[in-house]
């Protein structure tokens, strides 16, 4: 990637500022949706240590969010606040990865999927502190002293389930088996990826795909999981094209901001 450097404003509406618009709310809601997941597990983790431990996870999701939605609704230029694009957009216009909207599952299926996800985002967002976006390494350099935990918290998680019980390592390989396809969109570029990259904006995900691979294999085999075999699939989250599981996320976080527009507490 290119050594940092503030790239400067882009125009509002030029095809850059679009470009790093569509990136960024990848980014954001990514963080976003798989915040509102966790608090799920409020008031129903297997045990008050974990109740918090989600939570204070979820938080930090959310604060990530927040920082990014605000960059994306000045990169948009229409006035839109952090908490419209949040709450007010259809699910077509979210571009969160797969991966985050897959459902929480017994808990194993969500240390899983927090696992694989804390472990690339680890990774990309290490690189993002050295994008040319000054925003970006702002919003990233805060993030990571956060996902530092978040990836010790679920890999340990993980590694207790994995090489733990009978019963908690048949669920855990089971999860890991079912989300497994998921992670292909994490490290595949696309055309905006691509883009990105040429701008010095965000990584090369090949070597992103290298560094959450040796993580991962790292952490599995302390676990006695078995890794599943890399299959394609279809679906990208990152463009907008997204499973039934999205809509009863938004469903519930939606409700109150569209029932009670401009509601103020």
């Amino acid at each position: 990637m290119t050594a940092p450097g503030n790239i400067g404003a882009t125009p509002q509406g030029s095809a850059s500022a679009q470009a790093r618009l569509q990136y960024v709310l990848r980014l954001a809601d990514t963080s976003l949706i798989l915040g509102q997941q966790l608090t799920g597990w409020i008031g129903h983790a297997p045990a008050l240590e974990e109740d918090l431990g989600l939570a204070n996870v979820s938080l930090d999701l959310v604060g990530q969010a927040r920082l990014l939605l605000a960059y994306a609704a000045q990169l948009e230029g229409r006035g839109r606040s952090e908490d419209e694009l949040a709450f007010l957009r259809a699910p077509a216009d979210y571009r969160c990865v797969q991966l985050v909207t897959q459902p929480n599952g017994d808990f194993a299926d969500t240390l899983v999927r927090q696992f694989l996800f804390d472990a690339w985002q680890r990774e990309l967002f290490e690189r993002l502190t050295a994008s040319r976006d000054v925003r970006i390494v702002e919003i990233a350099a805060k993030a990571l002293k956060e996902i530092e935990y978040h990836v010790r918290y679920s890999a340990g998680w993980l590694v207790r389930l994995g090489d733990g019980t009978e019963e908690s390592h048949a669920r855990a390989q089971r999860a890991l088996d079912q989300l497994w396809p998921f992670t292909t969109e994490l490290c595949t570029a696309d055309e905006l990826d691509q883009l990105m990259l040429k701008q010095g904006v965000g990584p090369d995900l090949v070597d992103v795909a290298r560094a959450w691979s040796t993580r991962v294999d790292a952490v599995l085999g302390e676990a006695t999981l078995r890794r599943p075999a890399d299959r394609p699939y279809r679906w990208f989250g990152k463009r907008g094209e997204h499973g039934e599981h999205l809509g009863y996320v938004l469903a519930d976080m939606q409700f109150l901001p569209r029932a009670y527009p401009g509601a103020a507490w």
